[in-house]
């Protein structure tokens, strides 16, 4: 650990909760060489499968962090968010909801539900990496996250 207490080289466990295979590539991309272990779903019932450690999930590790689409098949990701912050055990693992969606309704909503925090995703995929880079570095190695 350095000298702010915190470890600079700790792997932190990213679920990312993502439906269109272009944004999730991005993603990967953005964080290969960050010490960052990204696990993908494409969907809100997989992505609490893994959460909750059920069925071909039995040995998910729990995330350190949760980047959320809001728009997802099957279980969209407000439900997801609703369920993760409505569950003792999961509610403290931080969820930053990355969205395309800019309405407030929705910024609102979010934070309404305890999102962590609201990014919409920038258009620029260099931009896009970038903000994904500092939200995972934020949470990677500035803040505490519990156990």
């Amino acid at each position: 650990m350095g000298s702010s207490g915190f470890d600079h080289e700790a792997v932190l466990d990213v679920l990312l909760v993502e439906d269109d295979p272009g944004d999730a590539l991005v993603v990967a991309e953005a964080l290969a060489d960050s010490p960052v272990r990204l696990h993908t779903v494409r969907d809100g019932d997989e992505a609490l499968a893994f959460l909750l450690r059920v069925g071909d999930h039995g040995d998910a590790p729990r995330p350190g962090l949760v980047l959320l689409d809001l728009n997802l098949p099957r279980l969209d990701g407000r439900e997801v968010l609703a369920r993760v912050k409505a569950d003792e055990a999961l509610r403290s693992i931080p969820v930053v909801v990355l969205t395309s969606s800019q309405t407030e309704t929705d910024v609102t909503a979010s934070y309404s539900a305890h999102a962590n925090a609201y990014l919409a995703k920038p258009l620029d995929v260099e931009d896009f990496a970038a903000v994904l880079r500092q939200v995972t570095g934020f949470f990677g190695s500035v803040v505490r996250l519990p156990g």
